[in-house]
């Protein structure tokens, strides 16, 4: 006991909890607190329930410690004899069997004791790996991201001076020209005011006078005189600048990386091995030869198209891929079962939705058999069966006055996490800036989905693509491969591209453009 006292009195910040059953002036410090009988006692009087079986098995007993009322269960009253692991609390016998803790992992207070300080040791030695290895030291860090940072910034430093120094040497050349005139006016000058004979001074006034004016014209502020000297100067500054203003984009995206590595990444293109796999084709669509491309030509009809992105390689944690897709047009970008992907109606389908300039979000869950009707995801599909269920949701994002819809996107990067079961959408910004949209977790098998896209709306029959109203208020209806004028009375192939009574081209001009595209 004295060695208890002596360690007690060692540690400033620690209370000596004394005895309570002591009596008068010198109470003797506590050897054991019990937590039921809500007393401290010395080794003298804790003999008893030491040596008592009945209070040995129901009086647990603790280190001394002040009690103010902490042992007991605030709801039931009882004395706290259990953990429970889930809500890391302590909890008594009735919180542990009949409320809210009785499906919870519960342990007795030793058993807790002893798996929690094991874990913490565990801990412990992890964290101290992780501060110890060599890979995250401090020293180690900034040497990797200085060399990373460094022949970034040294070729941009280098450019700068270099076409620094080319210019000053030009101008500088140029001005000590000009310099010449201005020194010679100066000699003529006092040459002529140092002439003391009318005739000869009359004589040399004539050169005295051009030599003035001349340098009267030179302008010290201009830049090279026109030469070809000068319009070589000038276009190797702009195609050094061009590497210069490349080289600092690149420096800009290294340090917007390192600072917020969460919303800055520089853009990777998409692996050569994904591409294209048309599964519908409107008759307008058509694709690249290296697949990677989807062009549409408005002019000849149906502008809608559903593909795979496939790849001759398999991944192993994820799988990613960037594409561009259309500023005026509805398209759907995701996961789909790839056993049925001709129809998008029947499968499970996981994707960001852009329908009527309106972003949205699409999931797929088990039906739990409620008898709600079915909703629609956007883009033509529906779900019409009673084992999944399709749904739906806008997305936006908090600004200072609420809430606002998210702009229209043109590029967006796509990671599938095969492990962690989700599908990260991002919208990138330039080569750096990447700013999550959101992550979906996908509930379903992993392995019976693929990667899509769909662009338009399937069998999309709007008055856009059926009819063309001319500027001279002239309607012609699309039939077959030409236009039939609202008078029923002429045909026009389409082909042919014949032009209105007004001289308009009918149909508009044939513009074929680029919709889609794997970056």
């Amino acid at each position: 006991m004295s060695d208890i006292i002596q360690l007690k009195g060692e540690e400033k910040d620690l209370q000596v909890i004394l005895c309570d059953m002591c009596t008068g002036e010198d109470r003797t410090p506590a050897l054991k607190t019990c937590m039921k009988c809500e007393i401290s006692m010395c080794a003298h009087h804790l003999q008893a329930h030491l040596t008592t079986p009945v209070l040995l098995q129901t009086h647990p007993l603790t280190e001394p410690m002040a009690l103010c009322g902490t042992t007991k269960c605030p709801q039931h009253g009882k004395l706290l004899e259990y953990y429970c692991l889930d809500d890391m609390t302590c909890v008594c016998v009735s919180c542990a069997i009949e409320d809210q803790h009785r499906l919870h992992n519960m342990k007795t207070f030793c058993t807790a004791h002893k798996e929690l300080k094991e874990k913490l040791e565990a801990e412990q030695k992890a964290l101290q790996l992780k501060t110890n290895d060599e890979n995250v030291s401090l020293e180690k860090w900034e040497k990797s991201e200085r060399e990373k940072l460094g022949p970034c910034s040294v070729r941009l430093i280098e450019a700068v001076a270099n076409l620094r120094d080319i210019s000053l040497s030009s101008v500088q050349s140029s001005v000590s020209a000009r310099m010449v005139s201005l020194r010679t006016s100066e000699s003529s000058i006092k040459a002529a005011q140092e002439e003391k004979d009318t005739f000869r001074f009359l004589q040399m006034y004539s050169q005295v006078h051009q030599d003035v004016e001349k340098a009267k014209a030179v302008d010290l502020r201009k830049g090279l005189e026109p030469s070809s000297d000068r319009d070589k100067l000038i276009l190797e500054i702009k195609q050094n600048g061009e590497k210069m203003v490349k080289q600092a984009g690149q420096f800009w995206g290294s340090l917007l990386t390192l600072v917020d590595p969460e919303n800055h990444q520089e853009l990777v293109t998409t692996p050569p091995d994904l591409i294209f796999d048309p599964q519908i084709f409107g008759n307008a669509m058509s694709l690249s030869k290296d697949r990677r491309s989807i062009f549409c030509s408005h002019w000849l009809g149906e502008c809608s198209a559903t593909l795979l992105i496939s790849s001759s390689k398999s991944a192993l944690n994820f799988q990613r891929w960037v594409v561009s897709l259309p500023k005026e047009s509805d398209w759907l970008i995701g996961l789909y079962d790839k056993k049925s992907p001709e129809n998008l109606k029947t499968g499970p389908v996981y994707g960001l939705c852009c329908k009527d300039n309106c972003l949205s979000y699409l999931t797929t869950e088990k039906d739990d058999g409620s008898d709600a009707p079915p909703v629609s995801a956007g883009l033509g599909l529906q779900n019409k069966g009673n084992q999944l269920k399709v749904s739906s949701a806008i997305i936006t994002h908090t600004v200072e006055e609420g809430e606002e819809e998210i702009a229209q996107l043109e590029k967006v990067e796509v990671i599938w996490n095969f492990f962690t079961s989700t599908l990260s959408f991002f919208s990138r910004i330039g080569q750096h800036q990447r700013e999550e949209i959101i992550t979906i977790k996908i509930s379903l098998n992993n392995w019976g989905l693929a990667p899509f896209v769909q662009l338009g709306k399937e069998n999309d029959q709007s008055s856009s693509q059926q009819q063309w109203k001319c500027k001279c208020g002239q309607v012609y209806y699309k039939e077959g491969n030409g236009y039939r004028s609202n008078n029923r009375r002429s045909f026009h192939c389409s082909s042919n591209q014949p032009n209105c009574s007004c001289g308009e081209m009918i149909g508009g001009p044939k513009i074929t453009e680029r919709v889609c595209k794997l970056c």
